[in-house]
This record gives C-alpha cells, structure tokens and sequence, in this order.
C-alpha cells in the first residue's frame, strides 16, 4: 500500500534510503521497509539547510521539538499532531550517580516517555500521507503514544501486547482510543501479527523501525543534548535498548549537525543499555558480528527493552562501535537497585529501562571504560510514575499513643 503526498510549500526532504543497500527511494510516499527488508532512513538538502538556517536562528526559537523543523519531515504546519513536545531537562544525580553525571528526563513528554518523539513524527506523517489505520505491536509506552497522537487526528489504531504488558500501560492504551489486544506471546509474536495483517492491506504496520519517521522524532534527543551542551557534546551517553530506535536517531543527528557545520567531528561514546534476560544485541557485539540473533526465553523486569530481535541490530552495533562505546547487560537485581538508590539519594523516580542506564554507568565506571570526569547522560525513557513500587510505609493509628519523637 502506497501513498502520495502533493507538498504544500518547499522541503529540505530528499528522498529516503535504504539502511544497508543505500538504494534510494521517494519521498511523499508513505514505504515500509525497503525491498531487503531494513530500515529506511530520510534524506535532506543538508547544503541547502546550511545555507538557508544560520545555527543563530535555532538557538533563538522556542525549545520544544519543532524548533528542528528544517531536519524534520513534516513539511506543513497543518500536518502536525502534537500535544506539547518540549524539550526535555537534563537532571543532575550526583549522591547516585556522580559529579558529572546527568539524566535526561523523557518521563516529562507528553504520555509520559520518549515514545511521544517518535510517534508524533510518525503520526504526523501518516495524517499528512492520508493514513486512516494503523497497527503496532508495544510493550507498552510506544502503543500509549500511538493511541494518542492517532485518537488527536482520526486515525483508527490497533495496538497488541505481551499478555504480561503491565497492567497501566493496556489501560491508557485502550483509554486512549485505540482496540487493544493482549498476546500470549513477546513483542515480536505481537509484530507477527501485526506484520500479517499490513500484508493482507488491513492496515499500516507501525512497529520500531518499519516506517520511517518514527527515527527522525527520536532522533531530536541527539539535536537537544547538542543544544544543551553548548553546541557540544558529553562524553559518554548510556541507552537503554530495546529496538534503538533513538541510539540510531542519535547517531544520525550528529551526522547531520557535523554536515550543517553547527558541530565538530567529536562524538560520545554509545553505550547500548540490555537487561542480562534479554540481551540480543550484546552478543552480537561481543561475537563481533553485525547482525543478532533472536534471543529465547527474554525475561526482564525492564518491559520496555524486552525486545528478543531488533529489525536495526546492524544500524545499533555499527553506532557503538563506531563511537568507541560498547553494548552491555546488567542483571534485573541491579536495576531495581540504581531505581531506589536514585530516588532515595536524589529524588528523581526513574522506570526500569532509567536504573538500566545508571546501573551500567556504575559497571562501566568500575571496568574503566568511563571515569569520573567525564560528562556523562543517562536515559529515563519514561516516568516512574508508571511503574510498581514497593509499599514502605508504616500504619499509624491516630486513637493510640503517639510517640512522635520516634517519626
């Protein structure tokens, strides 16, 4: 199923390329994955933009996601869904972390993860292709964002999860306006299904990396922490990652940042952030190969990164490794460790995908890989608001004695 879009005032778009062949492919048309079956990335007129929009001008504009507009697809105004993407802070956490250590928030976004970038791209896209079904497999945050954004401009959706997706998530997907469906099955059993019914042209299949505007919304988490960094970049960056769609988008902001002349060559070393019950992407790294293979029996408390098989394995592995980064597990006893630790000494709730992030930075800090000095940013992919949290509290009966000089 194809579609086409007459533009409504001039772009810096292209066309889109294949991932791994570099076949090119028009843009206006709403593609899936290309005709090998990987990702397709967007093109633009990098010296066009460079010409047309001096840095000064992005600095001087409001700091929400569309301040990128000229390295985003959505070519008009009209087309944008949007419920308020802001620019998300980067939160110091130095009782659990360190000095130079810093967390960017994406639980503030709007349903509360940095699933919202990546859908409201998507999402405006799809209005502006003249989409009217779509149908993803989630975890959970990413089918929240879709319902929303899709509920927001008429959009039919279908959303299927793991039967063990928590039970919030489902609900403010189906409160959200999308027919939810719980799988007997892991997030790629959902996409299977998902994938059959794209075929039979029932719906457009919207799972990680099978379109391509999910990635240049992700991708603005690299433009922002450049902006935030005074144009620079830290050190070391530690993500959690499921299907990497952000570390790829990452990685491709800087490309483009380098290509505009709006920063140097230095990158941050990528750390690719699993949980040791499900960690495809680290045994790939550590056979040296490029692309991984389905990982069975994926267990892990962080849902959100629970991905047995990413259809980008080859785009994560080459960012790490061109970055000098690696790709690590940590154990699920670690991560609720780092998520108490940070909000005990710090305030800050992270969801488990976050304690993922600061417990790998405590296990690279002690390889060696990271020292103290370095400027360092942790991912919160989504708030830990929607999380289970152990009940500490202690009864109090206001009847009895009260000793207060014991509370």
């Amino acid at each position: 199923m194809t579609l086409n879009l007459t533009a409504t005032r001039p772009s810096f778009v292209t066309h889109l390329e294949c991932s791994l062949t570099g076949e090119r492919y028009e843009a206006d048309r709403f593609h899936g994955l290309s005709r090998v079956g990987r990702p397709l990335l967007v093109r633009y007129n990098l010296d066009a933009i460079r010409a047309a929009v001096p840095r000064a001008m992005v600095t001087a504009r409001p700091t929400d996601l569309w301040r990128w507009r000229e390295l985003l697809p959505v070519r008009s105004p009209d087309h944008i869904v949007s419920l308020g993407e802001i620019e998300t802070p980067l939160v110091p956490i130095p009782a659990s972390g360190g000095a130079r250590v810093m967390v960017k928030d994406e639980g503030r976004l709007p349903t509360g993860s940095f699933k919202a970038r990546g859908l409201v791209m998507a999402v405006s896209m799809a209005k502006a292709l003249g989409v009217t079904k779509i149908a993803m497999p989630t975890n959970g945050n990413a089918g929240a964002a879709l319902a929303a954004y899709a509920t927001r401009c008429g959009i039919e959706t279908v959303v299927l999860c793991p039967d063990d997706t928590p039970d919030i998530n489902v609900r403010e997907i189906a409160l959200q306006g999308a027919r939810v469906y719980r799988v007997n099955g892991l997030i790629d059993d959902c996409g299977a299904i998902v994938a059959r019914g794209a075929a039979e042209g029932r719906w457009f299949d919207f799972s990680t990396l099978k379109e391509p505007y999910r990635i240049e919304g992700k991708k603005t988490m690299g433009l922002e922490l450049v902006a935030q960094f005074g144009w620079e970049l830290p050190e070391a960056i530690f993500y959690p990652t499921g299907g990497g769609t952000g570390l790829i988008g990452m990685w491709k902001a800087f490309a483009e940042l380098e290509a505009l002349g709006w920063i140097g060559p230095k990158r941050p070393k990528m750390f690719a952030v699993q949980a040791s019950g499900c960690a495809p992407i680290v045994k790939a790294f550590d056979d040296g190969v490029e692309h991984a293979e389905r990982w069975e029996g994926a267990h892990t408390i962080a849902s959100g990164i629970r991905v047995p098989r990413a259809v980008g394995d080859f785009l994560i592995l080459r960012a790490v490794r061109e970055s000098g980064g690696i790709a690590m597990a940590v154990d699920d006893d670690a991560i609720e460790a780092a998520v108490v630790e940070c909000a005990a000494k710090d305030g800050l709730l992270l969801c488990p995908e976050g304690g993922a992030t600061l417990a790998a930075y405590r296990a690279a800090l002690d390889r060696g890989l990271v020292s103290d000095s370095d400027r360092v940013v942790l991912f919160n992919c989504a708030t830990g608001l929607k999380y289970p949290m152990a009940d500490q509290s202690t009864p109090l009966d206001r009847h009895g004695e009260i000793d207060l000089a014991t509370l």
